[in-house]
């Protein structure tokens, strides 16, 4: 997405919450905060109301003033008959890209209720078309849609990544577990609509191309020898039943090597092979694999 002519307000990050879910739709950025809450961002709210970007902006920057008078006190009086009772209008947050500024359901709802029925503009048209999709379809279904987002899907994923993450906390001092350091990972897969089950465990593939990658540059030598320690599974994967299973852990002080390989190498060379046997399985939606290939790409800094 082109966040190149952003605004910025003043406020902090709100690192509680990230986009999970970024598209642009004819022209129309939307997605997915981490709670489920769907969003457009100034751009594509501003599409979708028929004015210019900065009319957004001016109503969001300069808000606690912007409530006072006329235009204000309207979409105010929409917003408090949601129950939002934020200060601010938008939430500056982190997405795959880099900073996001969104814009949530209520909030686009009262902004463009505005617009359709009370404002008069050239185009208010637009709004008010819009303003009949969205009150017929629902916001958050309109998003969902078109991001791709699947509440149950992501959140049964996020509890499995949860349960998981809950029964293997306890990897001794000198050592790093697979699993753990290849959480981020894990985290866009999940809320991918990735189907983390007993069937498909990424760390599984994720290790045997590391343990390769050990053998074969002789890596113990260097950062000492790994070793098996136990790796628990949820009660309801067949992995949890008969004899202990185990994992490999590896020295501390090969971690950096890890966390490397695992983006140079691994999300570049072997991620959209696993992604695509796991889209033939059905545990992933076909366009969602180059959705998470996207998604799991590290910025570069600037003059890297």
């Amino acid at each position: 997405m082109d966040r190149s002519n952003l605004p910025s307000y003043g406020e902090q990050l709100d690192l509680s919450l990230r986009a999970v879910r970024e598209v642009e739709i004819d022209g129309i950025q939307m997605g997915v905060l981490s709670n489920g809450t769907p969003y457009l961002t100034m751009r594509g709210l501003a599409i979708m109301c028929g004015v210019a970007p900065s009319v957004i902006q001016g109503i969001a920057a300069n808000w606690p003033a912007e409530r006072l008078k006329p235009r204000g006190r309207k979409i105010d009086a929409s917003l408090t008959a949601q129950g939002y009772n934020s200060d601010q209008l938008v939430i500056k947050t982190k997405g795959n890209g880099g900073e996001v500024h969104a814009y949530t359901d209520a909030v686009c709802m009262s902004i463009l209720e505005y617009y359709a029925l009370d404002a008069s503009q050239p185009n208010s048209e637009v709004a008010r078309n819009n303003y009949r999709i969205l009150a017929r379809d629902s916001f958050r279904r309109f998003i969902y849609q078109r991001t791709g987002y699947s509440e149950a899907s992501s959140l049964a994923s996020l509890q499995v990544f949860q349960q998981r993450l809950q029964l293997n906390d306890q990897i001794p001092a000198n050592f790093f577990s697979i699993f753990r350091e290849m959480a981020d990972l894990t985290f866009h897969l999940a809320n991918s609509s990735f189907q983390l089950d007993a069937h498909s465990i990424p760390d599984i593939s994720v290790g045997i191309h590391w343990g390769k990658y050990w053998s074969a540059n002789n890596l113990a030598e260097q950062y000492g020898e790994r070793i098996k320690f136990p790796h628990n599974y949820p009660d309801n994967f067949p992995q949890s039943q008969g004899n202990q299973k185990e994992a490999w852990i590896y020295p501390i002080l090969s971690l950096g090597i890890f966390r490397n390989w695992l983006q140079s190498t691994y999300v570049r060379t072997h991620l959209a092979p696993y992604l695509t046997k796991k889209v033939g399985e059905g545990a992933l939606p076909a366009p969602k694999a180059e959705q998470i290939l996207i998604a799991v790409q590290r910025p570069s800094l600037p003059g890297q």
